[in-house]
């Protein structure tokens, strides 16, 4: 069951949390044994938090982090265009052409989303409030998800429920089509 903060965060979300590009995203590892999924939602709930706290405009902060990291691929995997330790600069740019390609970003979720990586991308930094909160967020949760803090959190307990409540969204929604 969903207490009341996670359920005005799925108000924001639902069309984004629940479709089959996002749920792609479950397939493929961020930082240690978390997938990109469960990484984008951690990012999205703290910048929520943060927004709301922050007096910023909590949609576009929402949603802007429930983008940030939309590049579809395993970034661990070296290809020919593609070497592990250029992910850090590229992606953003990655997860601006999906978002644009799979939903409707406003033009403010798109800088939010493309200057995530300040100051890794010098030229894209954040010029909103919005942007700023996901740039913080991100840079937490990454780090408590890559030496085992979250692992013991509320937080990944909070998004582990949320998890199980947008899987089972797609599987009623999924059975109703079939």
């Amino acid at each position: 069951m969903l207490n009341n903060k996670l359920i005005e965060f799925h108000t924001y979300v639902k069309d984004l949390s629940t479709s089959d590009t996002v749920m792609q995203m479950d397939h493929y590892m961020q930082h240690g044994d978390i997938t990109t999924l469960e990484h984008v939602l951690a990012v999205s709930y703290v910048s929520f938090l943060l927004a709301k706290r922050l007096g910023a405009d909590v949609r576009s902060a929402v949603r802007g982090a429930m983008l940030h990291d939309l590049y579809l691929y395993d970034w661990h995997i070296r290809t020919p265009d593609r070497a592990p330790f250029t992910h850090a600069f590229n992606h953003p740019a990655k997860a601006v052409e999906n978002a644009k390609k799979y939903f409707e970003p406003t033009e403010k979720e798109l800088k939010i989303v493309r200057s995530h990586m300040w100051p890794l991308t010098i030229f894209h930094m954040p010029t909103s409030k919005e942007a700023f909160i996901l740039t913080m967020a991100d840079k937490y949760c990454a780090w408590n998800e890559s030496f085992g803090i979250y692992d013991e959190s509320a937080l990944r307990e909070t998004i582990k429920t949320y998890m199980v409540y947008i899987k089972k969204l797609r599987a009623e929604k999924n059975k109703k089509q079939a």
